[in-house]
């Protein structure tokens, strides 16, 4: 069974950074594609960024270029580097990997609130 631990969620201000990482208890090159989602209040859960196999990150519109994600297949760890935050970009962030075979497995979440 894969387990996906998120961390590195919290409260910031506009304009500011989080980092969030994703340990995966299996080898993250194992794997067809690794993702970040997120779900705000009352809205369904988007995907923000995906890295497949190959290492080449797709980002969502709304993200793309304050965002940054990148993998240490040493460290089995995904980490996506949020930056130029706004409230907007509240919501749970959830950590997805996806198997050869198209499973699914996801993270618990983790919190970003952006607020002044």
């Amino acid at each position: 069974q894969v387990q996906l631990v998120e961390s590195g969620g919290g409260l910031v201000q506009p304009g500011g950074s989080l980092r969030l990482s994703c340990v995966a208890s299996g080898s993250i090159p194992s794997f067809y594609s690794m993702s970040w989602y997120r779900q705000a209040p009352g809205k369904q859960r988007e995907p923000v960024a995906t890295i497949t196999k190959d290492g080449i990150p797709d980002y969502a519109d709304s993200v793309k270029g304050r965002f940054i994600l990148s993998r240490d297949d040493d460290r089995n760890t995904l980490t996506l580097q949020m930056n130029s935050l706004k409230p907007e970009d509240t919501g749970v962030y959830y950590c997805r990997a996806r198997s050869m075979m198209n499973w699914d497995y996801w993270g618990q979440g983790t919190q970003v609130t952006v607020s002044s």
